[in-house]
């Protein structure tokens, strides 16, 4: 009988091992899920380019890769994450547990991608793709999913040169992880309106982006 998570996911798993690697996160043990992060990265920037591909025929390479960065950041996974409470099936060691980790957004987000990974190795890719396709189905549907975006970098320059403010600046601050699976910690600082946000990702444009949306949302912007 499919465990409730496989209900919420839509996939019933051959191999229930990669399940269970999928929700390890490194702190609980040594086999933990960060290979299939990496795989489930791949998987998901291919499945959602496709679905965008076919989904918008007319519009050019630049929009399909704006959608694409927004619908596969770390926002996104967090918010898919909770759609199917992924937290509460997460295995974290102790130290995780007690400061949140069941709810921190890049833990979701990289269990997540583990779990497409999962269903990858477990299946296939028209498999993890069905998945994908079910999860992202309400985000498809919404207003924006037409509208070409831009990402928040972008933003949030215009928003400051159209006000002749100062460009933000952004800083390193930190490098965790080993070389195949490093996470960056970066700042966004709006001195001119007295912000600093912060932002982490598997890159550091990647985290970039993440503090940028922060300090949007701290302006009052979409």
């Amino acid at each position: 009988m499919p465990s409730r998570l496989e209900q919420a996911i839509g996939h019933t798993f051959g191999d229930a091992a990669q399940l269970k690697t999928a929700l390890t996160h490194r702190s609980y043990s040594a086999t933990h899920n960060e290979r299939l992060e990496f795989l489930g990265d791949a998987i998901l920037n291919a499945a959602v380019a496709r679905l965008l591909f076919e989904r918008f025929p007319q519009l050019p390479e630049g929009d399909l890769s704006r959608l694409r960065a927004n619908l596969v950041c770390q926002d996104s996974l967090h918010r898919l994450a909770q759609t199917i409470d992924l937290g509460r099936h997460l295995r974290l060691g102790d130290g995780e547990l007690k400061s949140g980790g069941s709810t921190r957004p890049s833990i979701l987000a990289d269990a997540l991608e583990a779990v497409f990974g999962a269903i990858w190795m477990d299946a296939g890719f028209e498999a993890a793709d069905a998945v994908i396709r079910r999860l992202y189905a309400p985000l498809m549907q919404s207003d924006w999913a037409g509208k070409p975006i831009k990402d928040a970098k972008t933003r949030l320059q215009e928003y400051l040169q159209g006000r002749h403010l100062p460009l933000p600046r952004y800083e390193s601050v930190a490098v965790e992880g080993d070389a195949h699976a490093q996470r960056f910690h970066m700042a966004c600082l709006v001195e001119s309106l007295g912000i600093r946000t912060a932002g982490e990702g598997g890159s550091r444009r990647a985290a970039e982006q993440v503090a940028a949306e922060r300090a949007l949302e701290r302006i009052g912007l979409p």
